[in-house]
């Protein structure tokens, strides 16, 4: 596997907030994302839920759909997991991870 690196936190935060720009890149992304206990599809399946679940539709969710896509989540898996997580999570947050799914994964209707 790839090693994932990232350096948003330090773009965005690294002046400002210098230790959780370390935590986020180092951390959260470094160690974590690289741990290989279970594997990046799952991990990022894992994140679009838990984003879902705390409501979170912004922009960092977007981040995640678009890295499940680029890590093999299809169309039809993310589907089922929204749909799965939406009797769990609600059913609000998972039309709004839907429209946002739909753009990443280009579908129409």
């Amino acid at each position: 596997m790839k090693n994932i690196v990232q350096t948003a936190g330090r773009e965005a935060l690294g002046g400002f907030a210098p230790e959780f720009a370390h935590f986020n890149d180092d951390i959260l992304f470094g160690e974590n994302w690289n741990n290989e206990d279970i594997d990046i599809k799952m991990r990022c399946i894992i994140t679009v839920v838990a984003l879902m679940s705390s409501g979170i539709t912004d922009s960092s969710l977007k981040y995640h759909l678009e890295n499940a896509k680029n890590h093999g989540v299809t169309q039809k898996e993310v589907s089922a997991v929204i749909t799965h997580a939406a009797f769990y999570a609600g059913w609000p947050k998972a039309w709004a991870v839907f429209n946002m799914a739909k753009e990443i994964w280009q579908v129409e209707k």
